[in-house]
């Protein structure tokens, strides 16, 4: 199957032993001088080791690689101690990986291994980890709740700051990875670049409640990336429906033709809406495909 994992440049990478520390997976160690991948069904591709490493050795990329096994990963870890096991809970919980943050606590709890769950549970979840080195922190997976609506709505001729409704980050489909929690069973909108800059009402009327994902199917490079990633969220994390939202110029009509091609190949059924924006901000067509 594909799935993201870290790839580890040896070029790069000074064998500090700083990714392998902070790993709490057990998926890396070192290897004659140089930090390796020892098993991939114990990294979770999330990429917390990528603010590790300071030299920027570590990238994640999307390839075949062995499903990732919570259970397996918790049952190696328990032999380390109780700071370890919370460090990667935390971990899960800060990457909005609720599934497997479950998964791991059944786990423990069922087999009376005895962890300060509370201390998990109370952790705040972070707006923002600050990365060091040359590790992008741009890319790291966060979801959160949009902030809340207001009760009334303000009067047309006074100014408001709409709020977001913005869920998870990143947002562009090359940084996205489809297993990430926040994907399993939602609501996704594939939306062209231009589409949030040309209409106004973007957030309220399409993005309230639903998981975002922006591609250019003009300028973007490597766009068979774009149609795996789709095809992963429709197979393995059983996305509902699929909102295509595109511009009414020509090039843009790719972006539909990957999500057609996506949901055909991967053979899962699922409701396809196509809406249409005008250069105007106005909506031309709306239909499901």
């Amino acid at each position: 199957m594909k799935r993201t994992i870290i790839k580890i440049d040896e070029g790069l990478c000074n064998g500090c032993g700083a990714c392998v520390t902070g790993c709490h997976e057990g998926a890396l160690q070192l290897i004659d001088g140089k930090a390796r991948m020892v098993s991939e069904l114990f990294c979770d591709g999330l990429g917390a080791c990528i603010g590790d490493c300071p030299v920027g050795a570590i990238t994640l990329e999307e390839r075949e690689a062995v499903p990732y096994d919570e259970i397996a990963t918790i049952q190696r870890m328990v032999p380390k101690g109780e700071k370890t096991i919370l460090a990667h809970l935390k971990h899960l919980k800060d990457h909005g990986e609720f599934e497997y943050l479950k998964q791991g606590v059944t786990w423990l709890k069922q087999n009376n291994v005895n962890v300060d769950f509370a201390s998990v549970h109370n952790a705040p979840a972070p707006v923002y980890q600050q990365h060091h080195g040359r590790g992008c922190p741009g890319s790291r997976e966060m979801s959160f709740a949009p902030a809340a609506t207001p009760a009334f709505k303000m009067a047309p001729q006074v100014t408001a700051e709409t709020s977001s409704q913005l869920r998870q980050w990143p947002v562009q489909l090359h940084l996205l990875n489809p297993d990430a929690g926040y994907f399993r069973n939602a609501d996704v909108v594939l939306a062209a670049d231009c589409v949030a800059y040309s209409f106004s009402d973007f957030h309220n009327r399409f993005l309230a409640g639903k998981i975002l994902a922006i591609a250019c199917p003009k300028l973007d490079s490597n766009k068979e990336s774009y149609f795996e990633k789709i095809k992963a969220m429709i197979l393995r994390s059983t996305i509902n429906t699929l909102t295509v939202i595109i511009m009414e110029v020509p090039c843009c009509g790719g972006l539909l033709g990957l999500a057609q091609k996506a949901v055909a190949e991967a053979g899962r059924k699922i409701p396809v809406k196509l809406v249409v924006v005008g250069v105007k901000g106005d909506i031309q067509r709306e239909e499901w495909v």
